[in-house]
């Protein structure tokens, strides 16, 4: 055992040593923590991936730790968030070469908190702490790649509804810090990347390892317990026991023609007036039930229609038809000259708009372009935005009447389910079911849709409510309340459902105590690297 002890050591040593080594370990160990998204879900990689990434850090020099970050930073969104070369691959390169900065900065937190006792709960929370940073910088942030996101079908997935989306990133990167630790205490941990390392096991370092692996364990084993025994404190009760039938129509969208084709928005709509046809003939034949109301996707109208006549016809004539109210996704014109805003609008039969909700989150370069004039003379591509989104404000919830009864529908547009207080403003304003609108058309064949579609089942698993999904054209369905999915359409195709779906009110303890952990995170590292430089300073001074 101790000879491969010491081979096991050495070996870690001369991986940190020789950086062309080092940065390949560090790009595969990336990749790694990336086959835990969506479409792959290899959930058990991306703990291994971080955990051996974050191994590698103990001991460098904070500079080669930096450059092994960003190798790592390339592997994890180079792979996971590819999908954005369909906006062009100029805004991919760019944006995966921002991100990586993000893995720079984990590999910093790592080199100076492992000169601390407490260092695997400090790099747990550093990582914590840039996912934080990462909601808000650049831009409003860009939060889609998150480790909680990789929990819909994992163990860890029976934390969400108890600690949200941040404090079940910060148990799945503690996880994978304690295996750390646990190789760091069995083999010991150099001084410098060249240093050997010492082989013997002593007493402290087999106890201090065994801890380490058994609390790793403990976590694992209570997520999947906690998955298996729900508490009723963390649900939100039951509201009157009552159930809403929502009609969902996802009209398909040819992707391959792009937005800006002739005739493009007009047939997107027509679509979804079409299926909304073939939807109330299902219902009205016996074989699905009577909707309550008909949910359309983000951007079934393109046309606004407060001043296009054929959109209000086809929309009026839609709800008339169905008898109901119909929630339509549509790009509306103003509020200023070349703005617009994607908007959800409850459209009731015979009225026209009662409620609207307007997107808060829009995603920069796609749907408007942040430093326009800087942007658009070192890429004339991106004008191809067009109109710019102005954000709207306010939480997604629209207060209805419904089979002639109040009711509080909440919308999440798209981009929006990456955003914890969007999402949480929504049930903390009351709404009793959450409906997803989407437009995915234009990534269609990439993983963005899939990545989505499971980032949804995991707010449905903080939120404790079901969600219904309705996309142009990929993965419409609905989600249960424990991450399950109960029914979801294929992708390039035309389909109608209609969903029962049980009224819920009062938000979970996630929700509760979630907007408090990323902001708690971010401080303690920022406090964490300050007591290490100035530990590191009177070293020096000292000497």
């Amino acid at each position: 055992m101790r000879n491969e002890t010491i081979r096991l050591g050495l070996g870690i040593a001369s991986v940190r040593a020789r950086w062309p080594l080092l940065g390949a370990v560090s790009l595969a160990a990336g990749l790694a923590v990336g086959c835990g998204f969506a479409p792959l879900s290899c959930w058990p990689l991306s703990v291994l991936g971080l955990a051996v990434f974050t191994l590698l850090c103990v001991g460098l020099p904070p500079r080669r730790a930096a450059a092994a970050g960003y190798a790592f930073g390339l592997g994890l969104f180079g792979l996971s968030v590819s999908w954005i070369y369909v906006y062009g691959l100029w805004m991919a390169v760019l944006l995966v070469a921002f991100m990586a900065l993000w893995g720079m900065l984990y590999a910093v937190v790592v080199a100076f908190s492992a000169k601390l006792a407490p260092w695997p709960l400090l790099a747990a929370l550093g990582w914590v702490g840039i996912e934080y940073a990462m909601s808000l910088i650049p831009f409003g942030g860009f939060p889609w790649t998150r480790l909680a996101y990789t929990t819909a079908a994992a163990p860890f997935g029976g934390f969400l509804r108890f600690v949200g989306v941040p404090g079940t990133s910060l148990l799945v990167a503690l996880t994978a810090t304690l295996l750390a630790y646990t190789l760091v205490s069995w083999v010991g941990a150099p001084d410098s990347p060249a240093a050997p390392v010492a082989g013997q096991l002593e007493r402290k370092a087999v106890r201090n390892a065994a801890l380490a692996i058994t609390g790793a364990a403990a976590i694992i084993l209570s997520g999947g317990l906690l998955r298996l025994v729900p508490i009723p404190a963390a649900l939100p009760e039951s509201a009157g026991g009552r159930d809403v039938n929502v009609g969902v129509v996802q009209g398909n969208v040819d992707g391959s023609a792009g937005p800006r084709s002739m005739g493009y928005a007009g047939s997107v709509l027509a679509n979804h007036y079409s299926e909304t046809v073939t939807a109330l003939a299902l219902a009205r034949t016996g074989l699905t039930a009577a909707p309550d109301f008909v949910l359309w996707p983000e951007n079934a109208s393109d046309l606004d229609p407060t001043n296009n006549e054929t959109a209000a016809a086809l929309i009026g004539e839609s709800a008339y038809l169905a008898e109901v109210p119909v929630l339509v996704g549509a790009v509306m014109a103003g509020p200023g000259e070349n703005e617009r805003q994607t908007s959800a609008l409850w459209w009731e039969p015979g009225v026209g708009i009662t409620a609207r909700y307007d997107k808060r989150n829009a995603v920069p370069f796609g749907e408007y372009t942040p430093w326009k004039d800087l942007v658009f003379a070192v890429f004339p591509q991106a004008k191809q935005v067009g109109r710019q989104t102005v954000p709207g404000v306010g939480p997604g919830v629209l207060p209805v009447e419904v089979a002639g009864a109040p009711l509080n529908v909440g919308v999440i547009i798209c981009y929006e389910l990456g955003f914890d207080a969007t999402v949480y403003d929504v049930v903390r304003a009351g709404a009793e079911v959450i409906t997803v609108q989407s437009n995915n058309a234009g990534y269609a064949g990439s993983w963005q849709p899939l990545q989505q579609f499971e980032i949804t089942r995991v707010r449905a698993m903080e939120l404790g409510r079901e969600i219904v999904v309705a996309t142009t054209s990929s993965y419409s369905g609905l989600i249960g309340a424990d991450g399950s999915v109960l029914d979801q359409t294929q992708p390039n195709t035309a389909a109608a459902r209609v969903y029962s779906v049980p009224l819920r009110e009062g938000v979970s303890l996630g929700v509760r105590i979630a907007p408090f952990i990323g902001p708690l995170a971010a401080v303690i590292t920022v406090l964490g690297l300050a007591y290490s430089l100035s530990r590191r300073g009177l070293r020096t001074v000292s000497k």
